[in-house]
């Protein structure tokens, strides 16, 4: 028996596939929408993968460009808000012209001390434990209850260990603020 040209084999397979495809139709129609649909999310998803990449690749390249604040929103405590009484205010005010006469209280932490091996700040786990792993506002939620010593004692501590800027801003404004109340009651 002879054999068929090549064209005409590769012809009579695509009508026998045609055919097979045909038949099949109608099972296919039913799961189309769920397909079309499915592959529609896929592609949803991988375009938000690429811009939530870029966007990655954004920040870190901008982050060495973008200054911290210098007085952030969350360092702020209840005292540092604006007075509400006229009586407040004119002791606030007065408060104020002592602090700029003294110079007392400052705005912003000092230049940082360079600490010489034998006058590193000890450990401060009996004031705050576990102060090295707590987060800013853990610590925010702890700063009411520690006298000016002990602020002062952490201030040191983390100049000299840390120097995280966000916590050496939050201590120095606490600190600030019980200087204050400690000057306007005596």
């Amino acid at each position: 028996m002879r054999s068929f040209p090549l064209p005409i084999r590769v012809a009579a397979g695509l009508a026998g596939t045609v055919v097979e495809q045909t038949r099949r139709l109608p099972d296919h129609l039913l799961g189309l929408p769920v397909t079309v649909t499915s592959q529609a999310l896929q592609l949803s998803m991988r375009v938000q993968q690429h811009i939530t990449e870029l966007a990655i690749k954004g920040d870190d390249l901008l982050a060495g460009a973008r200054q911290p604040e210098q007085h952030p929103d969350w360092a702020t405590f209840d005292e540092d808000e604006p007075p509400t009484t006229p009586e407040r205010a004119r002791t606030d005010r007065q408060a104020a012209a002592t602090d700029s006469e003294t110079d007392r209280f400052v705005a912003h932490p000092p230049p940082e001390h360079e600490w010489s091996s034998e006058e590193v700040p000890g450990d401060v786990s009996d004031l705050l434990p576990g102060y090295e792993e707590m987060t800013l506002p853990q610590l925010r939620g702890k700063l009411r209850g520690l006298s000016e010593s002990d602020l002062v004692r952490l201030l040191e501590h983390e100049r000299a260990h840390s120097r995280r800027p966000d916590f050496l801003q939050m201590l120095f404004n606490r600190l600030n603020n019980v200087r204050a109340a400690a000057e306007r009651d005596g």
